[in-house]
């Protein structure tokens, strides 16, 4: 099934002309829980990884010998929605319970030093034939595969993510490795993807207003401000929030590839590439839930009549404190290291 983005709630260069000039675009990819194959685009599908290559390793020292199991995690979120999805006397039963609080115990690895062997998670795998706003890969590279280590435990602070990008011919790859290895404990169940097909859908965007030119961005808060003014005046209780330009017209929740990466919780900052100073493109947003209380007009069509809970966050992958992390790439040359930011 298709996914369709609603119309914005109202025409943005309409009252803001100067905004053509930033269009741009963004390919949605509402990922949906399904069974997708190493053929497919997915979020936590298989990967069309060569039986012959290293699967990716974290290699740096930190804490690994203690968490939850991935096999773990997968059932509990199972036997979790069967239970809430029965038809009669919805909820887990006190027998569930007591499973489900089994499952979600933590295990030590027995032995485990900081330094053992940890494979990455395979969290995405992106054909350009599915993804329009998918840049090019070195060569003619037309598949971007995407793992991270399944603890924020890296960097001076030893809280920071670990990921790692790999382009590649999918014409290439001969055997596929079926399976790969996975780390035996996780750090939090977040890092966990649900198999999920997707849906790609490329839509229009607009840069985060605190990019815009000063004159253009203090004109967007003014006409805010004054619609925010009139419906605190209304006599209606019941009225709808006002459309926003940060939340409704600019750049949409969930999963995307390419367009303008949002700032909402930090100051925007250079995203400069280390190796060669080029300013960086968003490559890949990474969000926790496919829109919120804030942006639910980009509610896709298709979804309108399901329960949010069950329709939201379906890779299960959760990013920081329920946030989105941004992937940036260089743009002339896709090899240089990647950088990223958690908004």
């Amino acid at each position: 099934m298709t996914r369709t983005t609603p119309p914005r709630p109202l025409d943005v260069e309409a009252l803001f002309p100067e905004l053509a000039a930033y269009r741009g675009t963004t390919t949605r990819l509402h990922p949906r829980p399904g069974r997708p194959d190493v053929s497919a685009s997915s979020v936590g599908g298989p990967m069309l990884w060569p039986r012959d290559e290293p699967w990716p390793m974290c290699d740096e020292a930190h804490g690994r010998g203690r968490g939850r199991r991935p096999a773990d995690i997968h059932r509990y979120r199972q036997v979790l929605a069967s239970a809430w999805t029965r038809e009669q006397v919805p909820g887990p039963t006190d027998e569930e319970r007591e499973l489900l609080g089994e499952l979600h115990r933590e295990h030590r690895i027995p032995g485990a030093t900081e330094t053992d062997p940890l494979p990455m998670i395979g969290l995405a795998q992106l054909y350009r034939r599915d993804v329009p706003d998918l840049p090019a890969g070195p060569g003619d590279c037309d598949l971007l595969q995407v793992f991270w280590c399944p603890f924020d435990a890296h960097g001076p602070g030893r809280y920071d993510l670990k990921l790692h990008l790999s382009w590649r011919r999918s014409s290439e790859v001969g055997e596929v490795m079926t399976a790969p290895p996975q780390p035996l404990v996780v750090g939090s169940d977040g890092f966990v993807p649900e198999p999920c097909v997707l849906h790609p859908e490329q839509v229009v965007t607009y840069p985060f207003a605190g990019l815009l030119p000063e004159d253009l961005c203090a004109r967007i808060d003014a006409w805010e401000e004054a619609l925010e003014g009139e419906a605190e005046q209304s006599a209606d209780g019941n009225a709808a929030e006002p459309p926003g330009y940060q939340y409704d017209l600019s750049i949409p929740p969930g999963w995307r590839v390419g367009g303008f990466a949002s700032w909402h919780a930090t100051d925007p900052y250079p995203m400069d590439c280390l190796t060669c100073t080029a300013p960086m493109h968003l490559l890949l947003t990474i969000d926790s839930s496919e829109w919120d209380g804030g942006s639910g007009s980009w509610k896709p069509l298709e979804d309108q009549n399901r329960p949010t809970h069950r329709c939201a966050t379906p890779t299960e992958v959760t990013v920081g404190r329920w946030g989105e992390l941004n992937v940036f790439a260089c743009p002339n040359e896709p090899t240089h290291p990647h950088r990223w930011s958690i908004q």
